[in-house]
């Protein structure tokens, strides 16, 4: 019984039994094309072939997959991504060495035979059997080509692909009627050309441009004598001979095809002689492929324009449909990133939150009134090592993000902006006290909530009502917004939330329960900023695009594709917007997000820390453009306190004081140069102060900040002055913002404050904490 070689394969024997079986197989075939009506073949025993006359005549030849080039608004390239690294050239722009090469080596008769060659198969046969091992094969390049076609037309379905290569007699026979066809249709130049642009060179290299560049770092053009025998040598078996890997290998193979293009008359003997003495020369670039290769930190937008394609209908009707283009590739794709907003983003991240912190940070910047979002990115870079993710922080899960961050306060505009659509005065007041049940039952939109036992409070015992919304929104007063949303019901409230696109990054369905005016469902930054921009929109609220156009080449032809438009609808009056707008600025000039101002350049926004300081947030906008920062653990597991970040050490984290600060510098230089629009705002009167009040915590530690000695709720801050006015003549609240109330002044009332002139030195008798911290009734300022 005949036996295997030791180093493998089948032995002269089994080979001789190989070929003779395609000897036989060409000329069955032959018989068959000849005598089709006679049935002379056999094919459909047992159902394992179709019958010869039943194998459709034309070869459906499928577009070659290429790669995909995505861009920015200007045209810079982003990234280049591929299923296959190919780009298809003419025979012209390919090397005649590497012409001449591949045909001396896999089918030296090329020009000489039809789709079928006999002669060559007994050729074959011979000498493979005398050299003990397979040198060249007996398949036509017409018929590999064909077999080709049949893997590219699978793709990476693995089962589709193992059919397409699978050794049976039913394939071989499909192969070979429509390599009769091919040449018929074709001619010798067009199947080579083809054959070059779809054949698989290994290092993931399809066809031969991708082949020289990635082994050589040049045009296939320009490939020399030994350089083309070495590619045209690795077509047998990409990682046997594969250079990079094996290059003794690679350089017997290499010689094996110099010697036989000699032996054909391509090359003379000398030239076949001192080109085997050369080394192989390589200049490797390596296979870089996929949204990692994207600039500027474009990565997590990369790879949101890809989640776009596959998941919107304009498409195709099905995600298959969808995937098979995308992996065809031969796309341009030019998306809505501004590459002066992405060098924005990314340097404001990376100067305020380090990759190896204990937490990340990730903003997205969307343009009001258009949707389209203009820089996307975070902290942790795209990628597969430690400290990088493929997980996109700034979006929704089924865009891939993650199941979002509880946004916190900055989902209370949302209620006030309810409120006023629904006829609430931006003049309301409610007696905000520190700590309070949440009222029960409240309307929803199915019925009514009615739990009892849960409470509320703000972030210290200072903040105590009565307030009204302008003040209740600078200073974020939980308890004032819970009062609202109980008085105007949940409804409006997640009606309000759906008009201005804000919804959870689960995908699931609003919760309605009061606790959705503190910010307790988890959001992604990219849905934040896109319900901001509403607001800098006064009230047209535009759905997120990131596409502005595609076309594809395919062969010599080009055709666009309709792309996703954005959907723009009015989420409310243009006078609530307004009302909003001059709320916020109040936040960002006297409130909790002054860190956050952009000076000259009008801006609004909204800070967000949720219980136990798992995230903090800013979102803020100009009418140019509306951003939002989120800083914390994805893994919802480290609280911001007595942690350092970006190399700053913070006893405790709010959402002015980290997120506030990148928020400032990214739109600082993503607006640069570009005019300061004034919003249009409204008048809302202060209401008669009835009492003093202490500021809140974020206030009073920012403050310590700056070196002034303002107080901070507990003893000392009533004493020496807390966050409201002076302290009068029978004054009964804390101590007042003046530079000081006194004793009596401050707590129990009855003596004048002192002169306001006088000061004391920055943070003088101030206490450490800021007496009792309300950590577990809701979300924070």
């Amino acid at each position: 019984m005949p036996k295997k070689r030791s180093g493998g394969g089948l032995s002269p024997t089994q080979q001789a039994a190989k070929f003779l079986g395609v000897s036989v197989l060409a000329g069955v075939v032959m018989a068959g094309i000849a005598l089709p009506a006679a049935g002379a073949l056999g094919l459909a025993a047992k159902g394992s072939v179709e019958g010869f006359d039943h194998i459709p005549a034309n070869l459906k030849r499928p577009p070659l997959s290429q790669r995909t080039t995505i861009l920015d608004s200007q045209g810079n390239k982003i990234a280049q991504v591929y299923s296959r690294d190919r780009t298809v050239v003419d025979l012209k722009d390919i090397s005649p060495y590497m012409q001449k090469a591949i045909v001396a080596i896999e089918d030296a008769r090329f020009y000489e035979h039809g789709a079928i060659d006999l002669k060559g198969v007994l050729r074959a046969l011979n000498k493979n059997a005398q050299s003990g091992e397979v040198t060249e094969g007996a398949s036509t390049l017409t018929q590999q080509y064909v077999k080709n076609v049949f893997v590219e037309e699978a793709g990476d379905d693995p089962t589709k692909v193992a059919q397409a290569t699978q050794q049976t007699l039913g394939r071989k026979i499909k192969e070979l009627k429509y390599a009769i066809q091919v040449e018929k249709d074709l001619g010798k130049k067009k199947i080579l050309e083809n054959y070059l642009n779809i054949t698989f060179f290994g290092q993931q290299a399809y066809g031969v441009e991708a082949a020289s560049q990635r082994y050589f770092s040049k045009r296939a053009k320009d490939l020399t004598l030994p350089e083309a025998a070495m590619l045209a040598g690795l077509v047998q078996s990409p990682s046997r001979y594969d250079p990079v890997n094996n290059p003794a290998e690679a350089t017997r193979r290499r010689n094996v095809v110099l010697q036989r293009m000699a032996d054909v008359g391509d090359i003379s003997q000398a030239e076949a002689d001192r080109a085997k003495k050369q080394p192989l020369g390589l200049k490797v670039t390596r296979p870089r492929n996929g949204c990692i290769t994207a600039v500027k930190g474009a990565g997590f937008f990369c790879d949101y324009v890809r989640e776009v394609f596959l998941s919107d209908p304009v498409f195709g009707k099905t995600r298959a449909e969808r995937a098979k283009i995308w992996n065809q590739g031969g796309l341009t794709i030019r998306t809505t990133l501004d590459p002066q907003a992405q060098d924005a983003l990314q340097k404001a991240v990376r100067e305020h939150v380090r990759q190896n912190d204990e937490v990340a940070a990730a903003a997205a910047i969307v343009e009001p009134g258009t949707g389209k979002i203009l820089a996307m990115g975070q902290s942790r870079p795209y990628g597969f090592g430690k400290n990088e993710t493929q997980i996109n922080l700034s979006v929704d899960r089924a865009m891939g993000g993650g199941a979002g961050y509880q946004p916190g306060s900055t989902f209370k505009p949302i209620v006030a902006a309810a409120a006023l659509e629904n006829g609430m005065p931006p003049t309301k007041t409610y007696a905000s006290p520190y700590k309070m049940d949440y009222p029960t039952p409240v309307a929803t939109c199915n019925g009514v909530w009615n739990e009892k036992g849960s409470t509320v409070e703000n972030e210290n015992e200072s903040e105590v009502g009565p307030y009204a919304m302008k003040e209740a929104t600078a200073k974020s007063v939980n308890t004032y917004f819970v009062e609202l949303i109980s008085e105007i019901g949940i409804c409006p409230v997640v009606k309000m939330a759906q008009k201005m696109g804000i919804e959870r990054a689960d995908g699931k369905k609003l919760e309605q329960a009061p606790s959705i005016a503190l910010g307790t469902q988890e959001m992604s930054p990219l849905t934040m900023a896109g319900g901001y921009a509403t607001f800098a929109a006064r009230g047209i609220h535009c759905t997120p695009v990131a596409i502005e156009s595609i076309s594809q080449r395919i062969g010599n032809k080009t055709k666009s594709f309709e792309v996703p438009k954005t959907t723009c609808s009015r989420a409310m009056s243009e006078r609530t917007a307004d009302t909003i707008n001059t709320l916020l600025r109040g936040v960002v000039e006297d409130g909790t997000g002054t860190q956050a101002g952009l000076g000259s350049r009008p801006s609004a926004g909204k800070t967000g820390t949720t219980d136990f300081r798992y995230a903090a947030w800013f979102v803020g906008y100009t009418p140019n453009m509306a951003g939002a920062v989120w800083v914390g653990d994805p893994a919802h597991k480290r609280r911001m306190e007595n942690i350092s970040i970006g190399g700053v050490w913070h006893a405790k984290v709010f959402g002015g004081q980290v997120p506030g600060p990148i928020w400032r510098d990214m739109m600082s230089g993503a607006l640069e140069g570009k005019p300061a629009l004034p919003f249009n705002l409204v008048d809302i009167p202060d209401p008669e102060r009835k009492r003093d009040r202490g500021r809140n915590e974020e206030d009073r530690d920012e403050d310590k900040n700056r070196g002034r000695g303002r107080g901070n709720g507990g003893f000392i801050g009533g004493l020496f002055g807390g966050t409201g006015g002076p302290g009068g003549p029978g004054g009964t609240g804390p101590g007042g913002t003046g530079p000081g109330g006194n004793v009596t002044g401050g707590i129990n009332g009855g003596i004048p404050a002192p002169d306001p002139s006088f000061t004391l030195p920055g943070g003088f008798f101030q206490g450490q904490d800021g007496g009792p911290q309300g950590i577990d009734g809701g979300q924070r300022n």
